[in-house]
């Protein structure tokens, strides 16, 4: 329909163009000589929307019934512009983005919980994929796995990721009302979780004696995490061990001068780990490491990945595996002595993008997509990941329901009345533990429990064996890295497909 502007709608086009100027204006106002086409093409579709808008506003403000928290809407508005360009780019309130800048000093006021990096708005739920040890959820009873649908009395379904995050933060001493469902769970478990300062063990070590082992794992990368790992390698070399295990599976990221500095801890100095590039192509940052590495060289180093392995964790697992691929092919048919990394477990999640927080009016900021990550030799991760050396899924413990199925079916001991073996002594009935105590165990006892039956690590630990057993018998066949990825490929199945050929007799 075609109409003139009124007045009010003439008003609404200039707070609609104000709306949009942090990102028109340098085009739309700034005089320059030469402007590229899909320019033109973005200033002509702004433009046009813009007019839209301001009907919009107008009607709004002439026509509805009652506007109320009106301020409260143009935050969302905002907030879903910056969705559409990218699951990555959003808008952050002023309350947000405070608590934003609280968690990057490495200690903050919150209830300790990883989330899953994969969640949208639309979906109903934040998925917890880890707890901090010993952290207030941690103690109050969380597990990994769970899905908060409320904090405080509101549904998640619609709010921003960082939106649900910032209303699980607060002041020190302050209690967090929080709803979860819970696999195996009929119905929702209710929590209240007084919020702390989050101190970040991020690294947790153990040594494996019967297999001479050791077992690093890593769930987020800050400034104390550079601290931790570098006296963990430290207290490593006191043994003369087969090899490392560095688990980075769940690690959802962090700082890129902790990884930097962590790279440089296993690989030579002035190593590139990584670099950044703009829209034109053109390379913005390069960062390398600074210092004479201290682990040794000449262990052999196995990466626990997953698909929730994202962003900072997978330029570490990524430029420490492209590192030992360049030194396999320098060594060529000489005996590989420097660093050889092999991952192992399920593709990565594949997040290669960087996010600058941009502080925009009203004490809000904005976090955009501004470049690509790049690992050496021009590699991107972005919507792809990295693949792992062997493909090993993680069997989840079985549920319930499989728990009552093997033991009341299956099994001579399920019939009644069965004939009891005249060897074995009467039975006992066991005792049941104590909920408390086992809920109360410390991070470290629940790792070492979860770690006896988690089979990508019992993978790794095979695989490094093989290794190792190979070294010794036949070392030609595993001089370097690529030379042991086909020779422990070809003898370890993991989740490779069989081929089966029917043998008609």
């Amino acid at each position: 329909m075609n109409r003139h502007l009124s007045v009010y709608n003439k008003k609404y086009l200039a707070l609609a163009l104000l709306f949009v100027s942090a990102v028109t204006y340098p085009k739309l106002f700034r005089e320059k000589q030469a402007q590229t086409e899909t320019e033109k093409t973005f200033d002509e579709i702004t433009y046009n929307w813009t007019r839209t808008l301001a009907e919009v506003l107008g009607l709004v403000n002439d026509k509805h019934y009652k506007v109320s928290k009106w301020e409260e809407c143009w935050p969302k508005t905002i907030d879903t512009l910056l969705n559409c360009l990218d699951p990555h780019s959003n808008f952050l309130d002023p309350k947000t983005y405070k608590h934003m800048l609280e968690t990057t000093t490495g200690e903050f006021f919150g209830i300790g919980i990883v989330i899953d990096n994969t969640r949208t708005n639309k979906d109903k739920a934040l998925t917890i994929v880890d707890t901090i040890p010993d952290g207030p959820s941690d103690k109050a009873g969380i597990k990994p796995l769970d899905k908060i649908l409320e904090v405080n009395g509101e549904q998640l379904e619609g709010m921003s990721t960082d939106e649900a995050t910032a209303k699980l933060k607060g002041e020190r001493g302050t209690k967090v009302h929080i709803k979860v469902i819970r696999e195996g769970q009929p119905d929702l478990l209710a929590f209240d979780i007084t919020r702390d300062v989050i101190k970040e063990q991020n690294s947790l070590c153990f040594y494996l004696p019967d297999q001479n082992v050791y077992y690093l794992s890593l769930n987020m990368f800050t400034q104390n995490s550079i601290k931790q790992i570098e006296e963990l390698v430290k207290k490593s070399h006191q043994t003369k061990y087969k090899g490392l295990i560095l688990d980075l599976r769940n690690n959802s990221g962090g700082l890129l001068n902790a990884v930097v500095d962590i790279a440089g801890l296993f690989l030579d100095k002035g190593s590139l780990v990584v670099t950044t590039k703009n829209k034109n192509g053109q390379e913005t940052e390069r960062f390398a490491t600074s210092k004479a590495p201290i682990a040794n060289s000449t262990i052999p180093i196995f990466i626990l990945i997953n698909n929730y392995t994202a962003s900072a964790a997978e330029i570490l697992a990524g430029c420490l595996k492209l590192h030992s691929d360049d030194l396999a092919k320098a060594s060529k048919d000489e005996p590989q002595k420097k660093l050889m990394v092999f991952l192992v477990g399920t593709n990565s999640f594949g997040k290669g993008s960087v996010q600058e927080v941009i502080p925009v009016s009203n004490n809000c900021a904005i976090k955009l997509t501004t470049s690509l990550y790049f690992l050496p030799h021009d590699t991107s991760i972005q919507g792809e990941g990295i693949a792992p050396d062997f493909e090993v899924e993680r069997n989840l413990p079985p549920t319930e329901q499989v728990n009552w199925f093997n033991k009341f079916y299956g099994r001579e001991k399920a019939l009644t009345n069965y004939i009891k073996n005249p060897n074995n002594k009467e039975e006992q009935p066991k005792k049941k533990k104590e909920l408390q105590g086992d809920k109360r165990k410390s991070w470290a006892k629940r790792a070492k429990k979860m770690l006896k039956y988690d089979n990508q690590f019992r993978d790794a630990i095979n695989l490094l064996n093989m290794l190792y057993s190979a070294q010794s018998i036949c070392p030609e066949k595993v001089s370097n890295r690529q030379k042991a990825v086909t020779f422990l490929n070809s003898n370890y199945l993991s989740n490779k497909k069989l081929k089966l050929m029917e043998v008609k007799i």
